[in-house]
């Protein structure tokens, strides 16, 4: 794993690759606020084009809550991934506590039509005062 994307999860052809960082200025512990950005690359080490069609996120707090968030494509796009190529995102995810976690996957069609999911990796969620 490379220092810049520290947690990667490989499902078929398609490697997803995230780092992470908590967001001190953005946050606001007083009010129970704690705010992080992650980036993601997804490659696509296959020989097809591929497309992100769909995510689903289960963003877990300090307190065990689970939250499922669903939708379509990531920032606002679908994008096709040609063979060789990544595409990269970031975004960001606000808590209510601490520290938490966020694990999920991408619905993903390929240029023949075939429908399957890649996972995105488990991304601990950490922020200045959590021990690591």
């Amino acid at each position: 794993m490379s220092a810049l994307f520290p947690y990667a999860l490989t499902t078929g052809s398609v490697t997803v690759r995230v780092s992470v960082s908590f967001q001190g200025e953005t946050s606001d512990p007083s009010a129970n606020r704690w705010f992080w950005i992650y980036h993601i690359r997804i490659e696509n080490d296959g020989d097809r084009d591929i497309q992100l069609i769909s995510r689903r996120w289960e963003i877990t707090d300090g307190r065990g809550a689970i939250n499922v968030v669903e939708g379509l494509g990531v920032v606002g796009e679908q994008p096709v991934i040609a063979p060789g190529a990544a595409f990269d995102y970031v975004s960001g995810c606000p808590l209510g506590t601490p520290s938490g976690r966020m694990v999920g996957s991408y619905g993903m069609v390929d240029d023949s039509g075939r429908q399957f999911r890649i996972g995105i990796p488990d991304i601990p969620l950490l922020g200045p005062a959590v021990s690591r």
